[in-house]
């Protein structure tokens, strides 16, 4: 079951959007990891991180030795894990902020730092019985 979250837009104008973000992060985690990977990558990211086979199942289907595998896998975690942290204008990672944690950045470092996150709420859930 999925739950629809409002979320507040800052900027000049706040704005109140309806959206379901558990949805929206698979989405750009699946679009995201296709488009920066070739085919052959893909394919083992697929199997491996999506469909979660282990790597004796990967090998076996991909017809490659153990060592290739998990060197290919090391490769893609780079890989994969540079885009997740620099894309613009929202990153994949860290969670808490792509999930609308509050954000300020240390002017010192330029890092951000979370402040506080939203609390997560439980769908709407009608009475079954009539209340007196």
């Amino acid at each position: 079951m999925t739950h629809v979250r409002l979320a507040i837009l800052g900027g000049q104008v706040r704005r109140q959007v309806w959206g379901r973000k558990d949805e929206e992060y698979i989405a750009d985690f699946c679009l995201v990891s296709k488009r920066y990977l070739d085919d052959e990558e893909y394919k083992l990211f697929r199997y491996h991180f999506l469909l979660g086979a282990d790597w004796k199942l990967c090998c076996r289907q991909l017809k490659m030795d153990r060592g290739l595998f998990f060197h290919s896998i090391y490769r893609i975690q780079q890989k994969l894990g540079r885009v997740y942290r620099e894309l613009e204008p929202y990153a994949l990672y860290p969670l808490d902020e792509y999930f609308g944690g509050a954000t300020r950045h240390n002017a010192s470092e330029g890092q951000p730092v979370v402040l506080q996150m939203p609390e997560r709420r439980q769908g709407l859930r009608p009475p079954l019985k009539k209340v007196a």
